[in-house]
């Protein structure tokens, strides 16, 4: 919806980051822009570097690209990483200084498993750096499918839109009255998000007992996953410390490399499709979402029940390890 309103055509870019969640460079397709992309920066955590922002934002304008927005997935997708808030803050400034919408992918706001890091919303750090309604477009993006409510099943999602004029908000009210409502039970579990039990209410205790338990479940496989991406030869995993999934690099063998061109596909998909074959395992190939060339990633969520994690890393070590010993150099 956002993107329909800020694209009018191919002259009309959006900053997404890459690694990114597919949906954004499908959208801004649809609509007929450009995507102008920024890297995230493996080598310290997934890091979103403003350098990064004003390098791709000129290359833009050189081509004759109007940047309109930029998109922040915070805690990330697929890479999983949480951003500090003097981050935050450089991301801010850059958003008003450039003119910019700041779109705040922000689904994954529960999902934090590291003691350091701590969730806080754009929109209450441009608050807190003094910028009112008046300063800054910013529009916030929720969804119930994440968190610790859906668990990628359940769907509705909702967005607070800010800093815009009567005028445009009354086109993106037209923009929204031209679908369908969502399933019902998409809408009651989106009013519950909103309106969780409180302190007090007689559900409360069950409640808070059942969030804990999922997020520190989440958490516990998190760092068992990661463990085991980084006791693999020739892979590295950055720390999950969000979202609900992990990105890990494979420095894959050039016979394997060689294999994959020959079955003309890329090689982090030809080492899925096997990994699949082999295991039943099912991981999206990192060329799925964009990666720094000549890398290769996989992304592999955490949602699996706890107590198949084991069985999982168990099929996954004998699979890596047979898989390096058939490609190696």
């Amino acid at each position: 919806m956002m993107m329909q309103l800020l694209i009018s055509s191919e002259k009309d870019g959006v900053l997404c980051p890459i690694p990114q969640y597919p949906l954004y460079s499908a959208s801004i397709a649809l609509h007929g822009g450009s995507l102008v992309p920024y890297y995230l920066d493996e080598a310290t955590g997934w890091g979103l570097e403003v350098s990064e922002l004003k390098k791709q934002l000129e290359d833009a304008k050189s081509k004759g690209i109007t940047v309109r927005s930029l998109v922040v997935i915070n805690p990330g997708n697929p890479t999983g990483q949480v951003l500090a808030d003097e981050n935050q803050r450089a991301i801010v400034e850059f958003c008003k200084k450039e003119n910019l919408v700041l779109l705040a992918d922000e689904v994954y706001q529960e999902n934090v498993y590291v003691e350091d890091k701590s969730f806080h919303s754009f929109k209450k750090v441009a608050r807190s750096m003094g910028y009112g309604e008046k300063d800054i477009s910013l529009v916030s993006f929720q969804s119930v499918s994440k968190g610790y409510h859906g668990e990628c099943g359940k769907r509705g999602g909702y967005m607070e839109v800010t800093g815009f004029s009567p005028d445009v908000r009354e086109q993106i009210y037209k923009v929204a009255s031209v679908n369908l409502c969502s399933n019902i039970s998409g809408q009651i579990l989106a009013s519950l998000v909103m309106n969780p039990p409180k302190v007090g209410d007689e559900s409360y205790e069950s409640y808070s007992d059942e969030k804990n338990g999922i997020l520190s479940s989440l958490a516990r496989r998190a760092k068992a996953l990661e463990d085991a991406f980084n006791s693999l030869e020739g892979v590295t995993c950055n720390k999950a410390e969000g979202a609900m999934y992990l990105f890990p690099r494979i420095h894959l063998p050039q016979k394997a490399i060689k294999a994959a061109e020959a079955a003309k596909t890329a090689p982090d998909a030809f080492y899925a499709k096997r990994l699949l074959e082999a295991t039943g395992i099912v991981v999206v190939p990192g060329s799925g979402f964009g990666q720094v060339p000549g890398t290769w990633h996989i992304r592999c969520t955490i949602l699996p029940q706890e107590e198949k994690i084991p069985a999982i890393i168990t099929r996954l070590t004998d699979f890596h390890q047979a898989f390096m010993a058939e490609y190696h150099d």
